[in-house]
């Protein structure tokens, strides 16, 4: 399975655009990029009136939405999947899976930290957090990125996650 590693923040710290930002690093240094974004509130990916929506309405379970280059899944759950379910079942042809979110899961978590929008750290104590990505440095046990060190971030992602010996 491949490694996982969640980004994770407050709200409005940058979340999205550091993964905006790092997936295509990573993807120049010709690594295969998962993302699993997590939104504890609910998602529709159809739109009302289109045959898609459409066919959940009428009560399909699963419903899959195929073209030549993409394919998407909507799939009713009892319970949400965690986070090695789905790596095991939908991401086993990426080097590395990239989360917006889970910061309640035990995997390896670099939160993203901004003084200007918040007082405190998301993850102060947390055994799992392996680096910050922050304007001001509070943790000195993990490594410290700035917000715009994209590629610095992406190196300390290829040699304690990408690198095999």
């Amino acid at each position: 399975m491949p490694p996982i590693v969640s980004i994770v923040g407050k709200s409005d710290t940058g979340k999205t655009t550091l993964l905006e930002r790092l997936v295509p690093e990573l993807r120049a240094r010709g690594y295969r990029i998962g993302t699993i974004k997590h939104n504890v509130h609910g998602f529709d990916i159809d739109h009302k009136g289109k045959d898609s929506w459409r066919h959940k309405q009428a009560g399909a379970h699963t419903l899959a939405i195929s073209s030549p280059t993409k394919v998407a899944l909507v799939k009713d759950v009892e319970t949400e999947e965690t986070l090695d379910s789905l790596a095991s079942k939908y991401f086993q042809d990426v080097d590395i899976i990239l989360t917006e979110g889970y910061k309640k899961e035990d995997k390896p978590k670099i939160e993203v930290f901004r003084s200007q929008v918040h007082e405190t750290p998301l993850c102060k104590g947390d055994e799992h957090l392996v680096a910050l990505v922050s304007d001001t440095s509070l943790d000195p046990s993990v490594p410290r990125f700035e917000l715009r060190d994209i590629k610095g971030l992406a190196d300390f992602l290829e040699k304690r996650f990408l690198v095999t010996f």
